[in-house]
């Protein structure tokens, strides 16, 4: 196993790395990231899509938010939502590999 670790970029990431897994750290912000990163969602669809009610859905999405995670475009009334940074796909996959 190769597990050489650049620790100049873990020292000098820390923060963005901590935020990143916060993220990652909620079983209800996991399950949003995951669909967010196939495709762009309003709020209804998330809701649809995740079967996370209402207001545990926006407090997440308020999280991201603040967190710099997701993107959010205005359409009309709708408020659509999209991943900021992609690293989010190669980490997911990652951690899914664990549990095939």
């Amino acid at each position: 196993m190769d597990a050489t670790i650049n620790m100049n970029v873990v020292r000098n990431q820390s923060d963005d790395i901590v935020v990143m897994l916060k993220s990652l750290a909620n079983k209800d912000r996991l399950i949003i990231l995951s669909h967010l990163l196939v495709e762009e969602l309003n709020v209804s669809e998330i809701e649809t899509k995740t079967r996370i009610l209402q207001p545990t859905l926006s407090q997440q999405l308020m999280i991201l938010r603040k967190n710099g995670v997701v993107n959010t475009r205005r359409s009309g009334k709708q408020i659509y939502y999209s991943v900021k940074d992609h690293r989010f796909y190669s980490i997911l996959n990652k951690c899914s590999q664990f549990y095939q």
